[in-house]
C-alpha cells in the first residue's frame, strides 16, 4: 500500500470565544487558497488515490474536500481515527483491516507525524517529522500494515507542492 499522510491547511487561530469547540475551527482563506495550488501540486506526484480518509473536524474536512476538487481524489469518508485528540494506534489499528493501493489519511499534527514515526520506526518517538500545515508524506507499506515495516518514500513541504503546481 502506497500511504499519503497530508496535513491539513492553514486554520484560523484557536480562540475559544469564536470557536468554543476545536473541531469546527476553519481554514484560513489564504490557507485555502495556498491549499488549491498545493494539492494541484500533490496531483502531479499522485494522480490519483483509491480512498481519502479525514477527520471530521471542519479544517482537515475542508482540506480533504479541496483535495476532491483540484487533485480530482475520491471524496473523503471521515475517520474518527483520525480526529486531534486520537493516539496514532487508533489510526494504525483502521490501517489495519484496509486493502487499497494508494491510500490518502487527513489530519493533524501531532498525530500524522507519530503516525508516520509509527510506521516507519515501530515507536511514535522514533523519528522527528515537521509535517507542515498543507505538506505531505508518502510512505510505502509492504502487503500487511505493521508498525515499523514503512519506508519513506518522499516528504513534500506545501511550498514545494505549490511550485509543483501547473
Amino acid at each position: 500500500m502506497d500511504l499519503y499522510l497530508v496535513r491539513h491547511a492553514i486554520a484560523e487561530d484557536r480562540d475559544s470565544a469564536r470557536w468554543p469547540d476545536d473541531s469546527v475551527r476553519p481554514l484560513t482563506a489564504d490557507g485555502v487558497e495556498r491549499f488549491r495550488r498545493a494539492a494541484r501540486g500533490l496531483r502531479e506526484l499522485v494522480p490519483q488515490v483509491d480512498a481519502v480518509l479525514s477527520s471530521g473536524f471542519a479544517r482537515a474536512w475542508h482540506t480533504a474536500e479541496l483535495l476532491t476538487e483540484e487533485a480530482g481524489w475520491p471524496a473523503p469518508r471521515r475517520s474518527e481515527s483520525l480526529e486531534a485528540d486520537r493516539r496514532p494506534t487508533d489510526a494504525l489499528k483502521e490501517l489495519q483491516g484496509r486493502d487499497e493501493g494508494a491510500l490518502a489519511l487527513v489530519g493533524h499534527e501531532p498525530h500524522l507525524s507519530w503516525l508516520a514515526a509509527l510506521l516507519l520506526t515501530g515507536d511514535e518517538d522514533g523519528v522527528r517529522i515537521d509535517l507542515k500545515k498543507g505538506g505531505a508524506i508518502a510512505l510505502a507499506l509492504p502487503g500487511h500494515v505493521e508498525a515499523g515495516e514503512a519506508s519513506l518514500i518522499w516528504a513534500a513541504t506545501p511550498r514545494l507542492l505549490r511550485r509543483l503546481a501547473r
